[in-house]
Parts: structure tokens; sequence; C-alpha cells
């Protein structure tokens, strides 16, 4: 069995524990948590969250957990399950307020809380809006509380909740930052990779890596500024495959239509490096098509030769290798201090990511 095999072989495996894990979790939730008698809400609230939470992907960010604790150790390591909830639960919250931001319709191949609340509440928009927020907030709170009630020396507990915190607080900025790029004509590179670290990388990758690594005992402060450049790169990295693929995916192989960005107007790495590649005639067919929601699958195919004459597919391929080599070679470095296996994974997952979208 190939590296990769046995690699993908152990994420398939922690995707299929963790979901049974997710599941007993929502059951107990409605015995543990001290939901008012009276309220009918309440019980709404969680049922949409819990639907939401178990329409999950392969579960990647409990998969880096996993894997940044057998960086230390092949023994079963105690805290992992409650870091793992905790970091499902962020990403759960994320989306609730994510679907909420962008008016998105679906999530997962189900409605998004913000439509589910709509269509539940339609003479009710404030309502609709404000449970919506409210299911977010909620599910921000159960994953810093599943820390706080995780059977771990006191230390330990308070270690993962303020890494927990901080992702949070860094992903809300992200947000902030993401929503204030699309009002500059053409952010620059810099901004474009603040966003992607602030909003993605810190919550997804760093988040992971550093609880399973506090998890098995090790002192991850110690390697914080190699920590942080690994996720970063591996995070703008994956930003870029999402915008690339966006424009130049296939909708059948991922599951939702591609244009999104062009037609909300959005200013992604994509985007972003058309317009700088193009001028006259081509610039104005571009920005035409940019925040027009009638967008035709004419218009996007049209877009797309001009990028793909132009270079800008090839380019941002170009791109995304490079950042993913980065990456890789930033965790090859790991090898004197850590365990092979484990290191090989965090060395490959940036070049696996890559060819997702090629």
């Amino acid at each position: 069995m190939t590296q990769q095999m046995a690699a993908l072989e152990r994420v398939a495996g922690y995707e299929r524990r963790f979901n049974a894990l997710f599941e007993e979790y929502f059951d107990r939730l409605g015995t543990t948590l001290d939901t008012p008698a009276s309220s009918r809400f309440t019980p709404d609230c969680l049922r949409l969250l819990r639907e939401l939470s178990l329409r999950g992907g392969k579960r990647m960010r409990v998969a880096l957990l996993h894997e940044a604790a057998r960086l230390v150790t092949d023994r079963p390591v105690a805290g992992l399950d409650a870091a793992a909830l905790s970091v499902e639960l962020l990403q759960t919250h994320g989306l609730v307020h994510d679907d909420l931001i962008d008016d998105s319709p679906t999530r997962r191949g189900g409605p998004s809380t913000y439509y589910a609340y709509r269509a539940q509440f339609p003479d009710h928009p404030g309502a609709a809006l404000g449970l919506t927020v409210l299911a977010g907030d909620l599910a921000f709170a159960l994953s810093l509380r599943v820390l706080h009630d995780a059977d771990l020396p006191a230390a330990v507990r308070q270690e993962m909740a303020e890494v927990q915190t901080r992702a949070a607080a860094d992903t809300f900025m992200g947000q902030i930052i993401d929503l204030e790029r699309d009002f500059a004509p053409s952010p620059d590179e810099d901004l474009l990779h603040r966003v992607a670290d602030y909003k993605s990388a810190r919550y997804s990758l760093l988040a992971p890596l550093w609880l399973g690594l506090l998890a098995a005992g090790e002192r991850p402060a110690a390697y914080e500024d190699e920590l942080r450049r690994y996720a970063r790169l591996v995070g703008i990295c994956g930003q870029m495959r999402d915008d690339y693929l966006d424009l130049f995916g296939d909708p059948a192989a991922m599951g939702k239509p591609t244009g999104t960005d062009i037609r909300d107007g959005r200013r992604s790495y994509t985007v972003v490096a058309l317009l700088s590649a193009v001028s006259g005639t081509e610039r104005a067919v571009v920005e035409a098509a940019l925040g027009d929601p009638s967008g035709t699958p004419e218009t996007l195919a049209a877009l797309r030769d001009i990028a793909e004459e132009r270079g800008v597919a090839a380019g941002l391929r170009d791109e995304m290798r490079r950042h993913a080599e980065q990456a890789s070679r930033v965790a090859a470095g790991w090898r004197p201090r850590w365990r092979e296996e484990a290191v090989s994974f965090f060395e490959h997952l940036p070049l696996w990511s890559v060819e997702r979208a090629g």
C-alpha cells in the first residue's frame, strides 16, 4: 500500500468514527443542555444545527487533528474526541453565518439554516434573521463548552479553549476583511492572502494542528512560527483552489454550480487574476459579468475562454503548486523532531490539494 493510500484510509477511518461520535453528541445534547421547558424554538434550533452538522464532508479538520497527535505518538490520545467536536461545532457556526452573509439557499446538499428559517417564518423576516444569528452563536458556545466539559486536566482544557477562542476571533476578523475586500476594485495579493489566512487557515488548519499537539502532550508554542507558516501556505493554496474551481471546475464533480464568485461580484483570486490580465473589450466583458446575478452559462464559458487564452488558469495552477511546495518543505523540516509517518502526511497534503484542481 502506498503512503497516499494508507493516509487516505486513515482519513476515511477518522471520518467514519467522528460521524458516529457527532451523532451521539447531538443525541445527548437534549438532555445535557439546560433548555427552557416552555421553549418551542430552542429544540428546533438544535435540530437545524444537528442536521447541518451531520451533513458533513470529509472531516479534514478532524483528520488534521488526529494526524497532529500522531506527529508525537501512535498511541491513543485522550482529549481528541472533545477537540474534534469543538473543531466541527466551530465549523458549523461558520457555515450558519457564512450562508447568512452570502444569502446562500443551500449547504451540503440541504437547505441552509437561514433559508430553513425563512421558509418557517415567511411573514417574519426579522425573526428568521435573528434566529439564524443565534443558531450560529449557539454552535460557537457549544464548541467551547465541549472543551470545558472534557475529562482532561484543567490546564489542558483551558489551553484548548484558548486555542478555539483565538481561532474564532481570527475567523470573525477574516469575515470582516473578506467583505471589505470586495469594496476594492482590485485588491492586492497581500490582502487576498490575509483573507485566506484569517478567514480559513487559522481555524481550519492551525487550530487542529495546535489542538492535536496539545492533546498528545507536546508544547506547540515552541514551534509557533513554523506551524503558522505551514497553515498559512496551505490555507492560501486551498483558497486559490476553491476560487479556481469556481470558474474552471466541473459542476457535476463538485456537486454545486460554478460562477458564484462572478455572479456575486466577489474579488477572488481568480477574479483578480482575470482583471489583471485583460484590457479593452475583454475587460469590458469581464466587468459586465461581475455582480450580474443573471449571468448565463454562455457568459461563464466566454470568461473561461478569455482566462485560458490569457494564461490565467495556468498561472493560478502554478501559484497553487508554488505555495503547496513551500508548505511541503516546511513540513519536511519536522522530520528530526516528529514521527515519519505523520510528517509525511503533512508533507504531501498540500500537493494532494493541488491535484484536486488539476
